[in-house]
């Protein structure tokens, strides 16, 4: 596990200011309106400015157990309120709501804070958990990342940055499924494209994996092995029942495996195993670190088996009471927390189901201290949830100790045309081909611009356009503005004067700037939300409306004016600009240029 230390907090966003505030008045006041304790001081933005910045509802909530009138509630709350110099007035509006004015120094002390706290602007202050396992991508090593798995990595990255950035610890996960049927099948195609290369001529299975991708592991298994595995094709599908469409996939790809572990002998069956479940993880390492995506764990399924905690588990919930015996099988009683109908766990002939590893590895997590077990998955895996849970909760662990976000499916389009996909068939774009033809930060962009509940069409043509139509270089190109301006500033032999902008702020007055400094203060609160709500196109969007208000603001006003206070405070609020885009871009993985 990562070493980690919570993110130091030079400046306390406005909002939790005015919320501790708030918390500290509700203490003053409890004994008088006896008031629940532990009260959640909510504050909310107000969209109108004539409302103010702040408002809440604290009043209109509480009068009830006050015994009181919310506006009279209001009022008491009000001249509770701790001395301090971020709030210049409070009103009470409509029923019983609070709204507060900020001082004009408290943004202009917040603006100054994001260029001093740098690239730690934003982080901590808003954690919940202590120790969070998000567990990731986690695809079958059969096949390489295709555009699937891509936004299943780029959501689960984005996620797992916004949470340690909201203050949480963090773990990031990868969970090999190298183990069971669908790695037999692996093993068999290869060990049948080596055939081929040999000289055989054969048909291959329709439920193996035909992808070309095999071709060179299978080349690599020969420069290793030479003919050590070479049978002829005869000899192994003599007497194997027909296959599709006259006969039964399932049934015929079985069959091979078993001929092929007659034919070789199970060392060797284990030798072609291993290289090319070896071959094809290899492979997913490098497209994901190439992708900007690392975990600080790979956790092998068949480590579970090896190690006995499979067996450990179903003892667990054998001892509970939650195990039973069927028609030769071992079911868990699922159905007792809510699923649809109990599961195998071991089948008749002793096997145990992929469910079992499933249940081993939620149970191994909380044994490494993990408070919340956080997986995204395919929205294929929905039926997985409940069961999930259920074994958890049957283990006596707490049933909100588990979460799952499901990542629905992208459509790629090139050109108006919708690329189809299928691994085994080989017809499919790999996230390798998608990053080479837009490129990571594109890419990394897209797949999260939109919710982890909705479905993504990808389109090719807008993500690899130059121009303010393609969001993610709209945002970059905010940022390399603001470049351009301080390389300006030395062309013409001038310096940035921290010192004189800070003193100085109160000179960015119209509207463009107030909009601006507005828009910057949201930020930590942007990410507390995103985090909190598991959405980073939450961040996507703040970001794109932040540029908007950078470009309207650069098109309507010069920075680098004769006035050298005005100059110098205006270069401050576009550093402050040009350091929550950095930061907000790098939390989903994307580059933050100086020019473009």
């Amino acid at each position: 596990m990562r070493k980690w230390t919570r993110p130091l907090v030079a400046c306390e966003p406005l909002k939790a200011q005015i919320q501790r505030l708030l918390t500290e008045a509700l203490a003053a006041l409890g004994p008088e309106f006896n008031l629940p304790r532990d009260t959640l001081a909510e504050v909310d933005r107000t969209k109108d400015p004539a409302h103010g910045d702040f408002a809440t509802n604290l009043a209109l909530r509480l009068a009830k157990p006050a015994g009181c009138k919310p506006r009279d509630l209001a009022a008491a709350i009000i001249a509770k309120l701790p001395p301090n110099a971020i709030i210049a007035r409070s009103e009470i509006a409509g029923a019983g709501f609070i709204n507060f004015f900020l001082a004009r120094g408290a943004n202009s002390d917040a603006l100054a804070a994001i260029v001093e706290q740098g690239a730690a602007y934003g982080r901590g202050g808003h954690a919940t958990r202590e120790s969070v396992n998000v567990e990731f991508v986690s695809a079958n090593p059969t096949g390489p990342l295709h555009v699937g798995h891509g936004r299943l990595a780029a959501y689960g990255a984005s996620l797992a940055n916004l949470l340690e950035a909201a203050g949480n610890r963090v773990h990031r996960e990868y969970y090999i499924n190298d183990a069971g049927r669908q790695m037999e099948i692996l093993a068999a195609s290869v060990w049948l494209r080596y055939l081929e290369q040999g000289g055989e001529t054969l048909t291959f299975p329709s439920n193996g994996y035909r992808g070309d991708y095999l071709k060179p592991i299978a080349q690599d298994l020969r420069a290793k092995a030479g003919g050590k595995f070479q049978r002829p094709a005869a000899q192994v599908f003599q007497g194997l029942p027909p296959d599709a469409p006259a006969g039964n996939e399932d049934e015929y790809i079985d069959a091979v495996i078993a001929r092929a572990r007659e034919l070789i002998g199970e060392g060797a069956w284990r030798d072609i195993y291993d290289h090319a479940l070896g071959q094809m993880q290899d492979g997913i390492r490098a497209d994901l670190a190439e992708f900007g995506v690392t975990f600080d764990t790979w956790f092998s399924e068949r480590s579970l088996a090896q190690s006995g905690e499979v067996d450990l588990a179903l003892d667990t919930l054998r001892k509970s009471g939650h195990l039973y015996q069927k028609d030769g099988a071992w079911w868990f009683r699922s159905t007792a927390f809510g699923d649809e109908k109990d599961r195998v766990v071991v089948r008749e002939n002793g096997q145990k189901t992929y469910f079992a590893s499933d249940i081993a590895y939620a149970m191994n997590k909380r044994k490494r201290g993990f408070e919340l077990l956080l997986y995204v998955w395919g929205a294929d895996h929905h039926g997985y949830i409940t069961r999930t849970r259920a074994s958890l909760e049957a283990a006596g662990e707490p049933a909100d100790c588990f979460e799952v976000r499901l990542i629905q499916f992208v459509a790629l389009y090139r050109g108006g045309q919708q690329v189809s996909m299928g691994k085994r068939s080989g017809e499919f774009v790999t996230l390798r081909d998608l990053r080479t033809e837009v490129g990571n930060d594109a890419t990394r962009f897209f797949y999260v611009m939109r919710g982890n509940d909705q479905h993504l069409d990808f389109d090719l043509e807008l993500a690899k356009t130059r121009s303010n139509d393609n969001p993610v270089y709209y945002i970059q190109y905010a940022h390399a503005r603001v470049a351009s301006v301080l390389r300006q500033l030395v062309d013409r032999g001038l310096v940035y004067d921290a010192a004189d902008a800070r003193t100085n702020l109160a000179l960015l007055a119209n509207d463009h700037e107030l909009a601006l400094i507005k828009s910057l203060m949201r930020y930590p609160e942007v990410i507390g939300q995103a985090a909190a709500l598991r959405a980073p196109h939450m961040l996507v969007h703040y970001l794109r409306e932040l540029a908007n208000d950078f470009h309207t603001y650069y098109n309507a006003h010069t920075f680098i004016v004769e006035d050298a206070a005005l100059r110098n405070a205006r270069l401050l609020l576009i550093q402050a600009l040009r350091q929550v885009i950095a930061n907000g871009l790098g939390l989903i993985g994307v580059s933050a240029p100086d020019s473009m």
